[in-house]
């Protein structure tokens, strides 16, 4: 599988919207083969979309998303973590390893909690990797 990560200065970019650069890292039986880094040109979601599903990235992850750029991306196949924060080395082993999920990763007052990409309290499914929102002790 390929990971496109969104980045700036070392760090998961806070936007994917208006990310200028993607690190780009082939995983293949738990470890990075190979990786590459992507100027992202182009602003509107299709474009970004088209981009990469070009360069053979299934999976996104980054940090806050439009929500039209979400649907973009799981339009051309691509899974989106978003919501995630951190330098992108350590975002990238845990993601390999399984430990993404880890509240160390995620964007502070984001998800598990209170935000959810449709719905109200309680009602909508978390954006990051279909959690359901709304329950305090979940």
């Amino acid at each position: 599988m390929k990971v496109a990560i969104p980045y700036w200065q070392g760090r998961v970019s806070p936007v994917f919207d208006v990310a200028g650069r993607v690190l780009l890292a082939e995983v293949a039986e738990g470890k990075e083969q190979e990786r590459q880094d992507l100027a992202m040109k182009g602003g509107q979601p299709r474009e970004r979309a088209n981009l990469l599903r070009e360069q053979g990235a299934t999976v996104l992850i980054c940090g806050a998303i439009s929500r039209p750029m979400e649907r973009a991306m799981t339009a051309a196949g691509i899974e989106v973590i978003s919501q995630t924060c951190g330098e992108i080395e350590r975002v990238l082993a845990a993601f390999i390893g399984g430990q993404l999920n880890q509240g160390t990763f995620l964007m502070p007052g984001c998800c598990g909690r209170r935000r959810w990409s449709q719905g109200g309290r309680g009602g909508g499914r978390c954006r990051r990797r279909g959690q359901r929102g709304g329950d305090e002790n979940a």
